[in-house]
C-alpha cells in the first residue's frame, strides 16, 4: 500500500533527492503501521540567524484511522539531519500509537469479532478473513477451531485479533452456524 505523501518546501527550493529521501522514511513508517492515510511534510528554510549557518525545519503530520493525527518535527543545519531526526520521532510516535492503541495488554480479555472468510490458499495453510471495518486479517490453519477444511470463501467467523510481526492476525478462528451459534462438531461425528 502507497499512502499519499504531501511534500511543501518553504524558503528553498525543490529537491529531488530530498523527496526521494523522504519517500524511503515513509515507507518505512508504512512497515511500523500500514493503516496511515495521508503523510505531510513540510520542509522550511527560514531566514539565516546572525550567528549561525541556514537552518532547516522539517515538520511531519501523519494522519492515521479515525481522525487522529501523529506530529513530529526537527531541526538542524543539515536538511537530511533534520529529515532523519524528525522521522525517527514520527517513528516512535506512531510506535506508541500502535502499542497503546491497537495491541491488547496481556490483562485485557480479548473479544471475539465477527468477519467473513476472504481467501484461503490451495493447499489450505493459511487465508484472509474481513471484518465488516474492510481491513484484512491474517489466519493460520492451526489457528482454526475444528479444522481449515470445514471453511469456505464466504464463511462467518468469530476470531481472536492480535498483532503480529507484519500485522493484524487472528490468534482463534470458530465458525458460526446458521443461527450465530457456534458451529463446532463433537469429534466423534
Amino acid at each position: 500500500m502507497q499512502i499519499p505523501v504531501d511534500i511543501t518546501y518553504k524558503e528553498m527550493e525543490t529537491s529531488a533527492a530530498l523527496n526521494l529521501r523522504i519517500e524511503d522514511w515513509v515507507a518505512k513508517l508504512e512497515r511500523v503501521y500500514d493503516r496511515i492515510t495521508r503523510c505531510e511534510v513540510l520542509v522550511d528554510a527560514p531566514h539565516r540567524h546572525h550567528r549561525k549557518g541556514r537552518e532547516y525545519e522539517l515538520r511531519i503530520r501523519l494522519t492515521v484511522p479515525g481522525g487522529r493525527e501523529v506530529d513530529a518535527s526537527s531541526s538542524n543545519e543539515d536538511v537530511y539531519v533534520a529529515t532523519r531526526d524528525a522521522f525517527t520521532a514520527a517513528r516512535r510516535q506512531l510506535e506508541d500509537y500502535v502499542r497503546t492503541r491497537l495491541r491488547r495488554r496481556p490483562d485485557d480479555r480479548a473479544l471475539p469479532a465477527h468477519a467473513r472468510v476472504a481467501y484461503v490458499d490451495l493447499e489450505r495453510e493459511w487465508g484472509w478473513l474481513e471484518p465488516d471495518d474492510g481491513r484484512r486479517v491474517y489466519f493460520h490453519r492451526n489457528s482454526v477451531l475444528g479444522g481449515i477444511d470445514r471453511l469456505k470463501i464466504g464463511s462467518e467467523v468469530r476470531f481472536t485479533e492480535e498483532q503480529g510481526d507484519q500485522g493484524p492476525q487472528a490468534s482463534t478462528v470458530e465458525l458460526v452456524g446458521e443461527h450465530g451459534h457456534h458451529d463446532m462438531q463433537p469429534p466423534w461425528h
